[in-house]
């Protein structure tokens, strides 16, 4: 068996974290992140998805579990954003990532290149490297697994302008690819339960990626608050009925 084939087997069926944190975020640091995909590790995470030079490299300090690099990168006039130049690619290698995740969109990437000729520069100057489709439509996973990308994720649905927009993990995506295509299919994007991410795997995923709900206490506390600033007037005419009730039981 050779490398490539050994380590997309430790993903198979497992749960992928995802650590990291943007500028301007309470938790922004490679030290945090790298404690943080430790305690996914002992959690039983089979791999981390990171981003940014420094994270990758503190992370795999710290953890034996293949890692997933990425680096977001803005450029102006451009909409992919997750490593979407060979510059970005170059700096996951060098960090140590064992797979570099990439904008695998239909979107031109800076310097004018399709997704097509993206991967071709990224074959021809690292030829070891796994790499993963980060994309957004049906569409653009059947045309990355055509390509030739290692894996496809669902990453970018509902992140493009084009692509359906909603609360929930896009399941009927995650369905359609997985019949579709023959390299490994990860979910990944809003999956904030645990039976959503095995309700992916039953779907037909070959591994998950949760986040946002492990790794950004903020955006977990922001969505307690907003479940109960809702239900606050639930709640309230529960009160209400409870009082009501005991007065009922005096008289």
């Amino acid at each position: 068996m050779d490398v490539a084939n050994e380590l997309l087997l430790k993903l198979e069926h497992g749960l992928i974290v995802s650590c990291q944190a943007l500028e301007g975020e309470p938790l922004h640091s490679p030290f945090i992140m790298a404690r943080m995909a430790k305690a996914a590790e002992m959690g039983g995470a089979v791999a981390i998805r990171t981003n940014g030079y420094d994270e990758i490299v503190a992370v795999k300090k710290e953890v034996n579990l293949p890692v997933i690099g990425l680096v977001k990168r803005k450029y102006e006039g451009y909409a992919p954003y997750i490593t979407p130049t060979i510059d970005e690619v170059e700096q996951v290698v060098r960090a140590g990532a064992e797979i570099v995740a990439v904008d695998a969109t239909k979107s031109i990437k800076p310097y004018g290149l399709s997704t097509e000729a993206f991967l071709k520069e990224i074959r021809k100057r690292y030829p070891d490297i796994l790499v993963m489709a980060d994309i957004s439509t049906y569409e653009e996973g059947i045309k990355a697994a055509e390509l030739g990308f290692d894996l496809v994720s669902t990453t970018l649905s509902g992140y493009t302008e084009y692509s359906p927009h909603g609360d929930d993990p896009d399941f009927e995506l995650i369905e359609r690819l997985a019949k579709e295509i023959s390299v490994p299919l990860i979910a990944e994007g809003r999956i904030w339960e645990p039976w959503q991410a095995l309700m992916a795997l039953e779907k037909g995923a070959y591994a998950v990626v949760v986040g946002t709900a492990i790794t950004r206490p903020q955006e977990i506390t922001r969505r307690f608050v907003e479940c109960i600033r809702n239900s606050k007037g639930v709640i309230e005419l529960a009160g209400a009925k409870r009082r009501h009730s005991k007065d009922r039981e005096l008289i």
